[in-house]
């Protein structure tokens, strides 16, 4: 697929309306819609939910509908039932390449307690199942972005390590400040409060690039 560029290039904070971006987990997709509404145009945006069409309108049912709608309406592709973990294998995404490839929040469900080290465990899973897929995904100049919460225990899952660990290595972490997106609403996304909102906290953005590989020097 040949990209799409923008007349006049629009940007909100890490993301320009000229990246090819890959949004992946979306709850309610209030964060892609936040990208499309600052671009004007959302041609350049795949879209996904782990969530099938049924499931997501059942979890979110006064806002996702309206919000897959409107991202269509300007251009995004959206795709359901695309687990970030297998996703660069996905029949619709398997031969596209993004500037821009973005997790906010990862969560593998709420199994045990936050706390708990095989509930971490599961999530360090997620995220490095995701991270070792995006990896493939990348254009030459292309960033990984995880947004995810520093305080204690969130901060167990070693989000640096793991990218360290598929070959990627931390360009930035910034802090993350959820009215930077107007209309963005995190979503619990699992259990009964699937819909509720949580408290974002102390959150950073950690943005990666794949690794270079080291010059070798050979003498003759």
């Amino acid at each position: 697929m040949v990209p799409t560029y923008s007349f006049e290039e629009k940007c909100i904070k890490h993301y320009s309306s000229n990246h090819q971006i890959l949004l992946v987990g979306e709850g309610n997709f209030s964060f892609a819609v936040s990208l499309a509404t600052a671009f004007g145009n959302a041609s350049n945006m795949v879209a996904t939910s782990l969530d099938s069409r049924e499931m997501l309108e059942i979890k979110y049912p006064t806002t996702a509908a309206d919000n897959v709608a409107l991202l269509r309406d300007n251009g995004c592709t959206v795709l359901h039932d695309v687990d970030a973990t297998t996703m660069s294998r996905h029949p619709s995404l398997m031969h596209r390449k993004f500037d821009r490839i973005v997790f906010n929040f990862p969560h593998a469900g709420f199994i045990m307690r936050e706390h708990d080290s095989y509930q971490i465990s599961l999530h360090k899973e997620v995220v490095r199942g995701f991270m070792r897929n995006g990896r493939e995904m990348l254009t030459s100049r292309g960033e990984i972005h995880v947004t995810h919460k520093t305080s204690h225990p969130f901060s167990q899952w070693g989000i640096v390590e793991l990218g360290r660990e598929v070959g990627l290595v931390l360009t930035e972490e910034v802090n993350f400040s959820i009215w930077d997106y107007p209309g963005y609403r995190n979503k619990k996304g699992s259990g009964s409060n699937c819909d509720d909102t949580f408290p974002v906290g102390q959150s950073s953005t950690f943005k990666f690039a794949e690794q270079s590989l080291p010059t070798v020097f050979v003498s003759f």
